[in-house]
């Protein structure tokens, strides 16, 4: 029933429709058009205009045909930088980026098995309980969309957010929750030449504290990382200010608050050793959340894989996705694997057969489900 050539052609056209974080307007024009020939009723919410970008979230719904049992199907549509003038490449089964930008696969190949799905089903004009279709803005830089989404306007009490690494099979049972840590040393300027001992160098303090932070892999289920410093003006002044930008994340909540406090312990305490002033905030991204491996979506999803020959693989990632906010809203939602390889980098490629099997995939899963 999935066309092979349908879905690689309205890949590849996604992919190439600029949709980074924040700019999502023209895809999601795009995405509303395409729904809307299928039949599904089309909203867009304000989750643009309350964060200050250009599109909402697309919320859409299938009326069911046949015994009401509504399913959720979740995808993205920004993407990350540089994701700008995409030309997708087709070669020997496998499409990839000319090599100056990322592919774009994460999560377009999400949205290309969506849309392949529902025109299978309005075609063929299969059974199915009725289908609600969310396509988030702003997914990459803090589920903003899923943040905004206001889950209530929904009647599905289960679903599957198509965005995950790992082939057709992948099913995501625990995801992480993240903390995102911000600090401003204040030190004292002086001139570097003349009189630097009268300074206090920010940045040789910021560089004392991550020296004495856990950092990396901190056990199986925590990691921490400090990724981004600046500071200073210019060679010839002890440079009076430092910013750092780091995060944890732990698939325990505890675990990633008490690795969160440590290093703000770290930070606190080296400012004051050499004089300093620290300004420290923490802010939660987003909740972790475990399912049962007996919940039924996830049951169905392995059933599905199996029927199917795929390899059903219950796994924990270290990622956030938009899973982990509609879980933390009484939705039930299990994160897909979908086969993109190397994401986020000019690197990213996907196979054409595992778009179609994606497809496949989620077409089994909707036809179990109703039987």
């Amino acid at each position: 029933m999935i066309n092979r050539d349908r879905i690689l052609a309205e890949f590849l056209e996604l992919v190439q429709v600029d949709s980074v974080s924040g700019q999502e307007r023209a895809i999601a024009d795009l995405l509303a058009a395409r729904l809307q020939e299928l039949g599904l009723e089309v909203e867009e919410d304000r989750a643009g205009a309350e964060t200050g970008g250009e599109a909402g979230n697309l919320i859409a719904t299938l009326p069911a045909r046949g015994p009401e049992r509504p399913l959720l199907l979740v995808a993205h549509m920004d993407t990350v930088e540089p994701g700008r003038g995409i030309k997708p490449v087709v070669e020997n089964g496998i499409v990839r980026s000319a090599g100056n930008t990322i592919l774009g696969g994460d999560d377009k190949a999400g949205i290309a098995a969506i849309l392949e799905v529902l025109r299978v089903i309005v075609e063929q004009e299969l059974a199915h309980g009725g289908l609600e279709v969310v396509f988030t803005i702003g997914e990459e830089v803090g589920l903003i969309g899923a943040k905004h989404l206001d889950t209530g306007r929904l009647r599905s009490s289960m679903g599957y957010v198509l965005d995950s690494s790992g082939p057709a099979g992948t099913i995501v049972v625990q995801a992480p929750t993240q903390d995102k840590i911000e600090a401003v040393i204040h030190g004292r300027a002086a001139h570097a030449g003349i009189n630097p001992e009268d300074g206090i160098n920010a940045i040789a303090v910021a560089a004392h504290a991550v020296s004495r932070m856990q950092l990396g892999r901190i056990d199986e289920e925590t990691t921490a990382n400090i990724g981004v410093i600046s500071g200073g003006k210019a060679t010839n002044i002890v440079p009076a200010y430092c910013r750092l930008e780091g995060e944890t994340r732990s698939l325990d909540g505890g675990k990633c608050r008490a690795q969160t406090a440590a290093m703000v312990e770290v930070l606190e305490k080296t400012a004051a050793q050499f004089h300093a002033r620290v300004e420290i905030t923490t802010t939660t991204l987003y909740p972790e959340f475990k399912l049962d491996e007996s919940h039924p979506a996830v049951m169905l999803a392995k059933k599905a894989a199996e029927r199917l020959g795929l390899v059903p693989q219950l796994i924990k990632t270290g990622g956030g996705s938009d899973a982990n906010i509609l879980n933390s809203r009484g939705i039930t939602c299990v994160n897909l694997g979908i086969a993109m390889q190397k994401v986020h980098t000019t690197e990213e490629f996907i196979r054409v057969e595992d778009l179609a099997t994606n497809a496949r995939y989620l077409l089994e899963i909707i036809r179990m489900m109703t039987a």
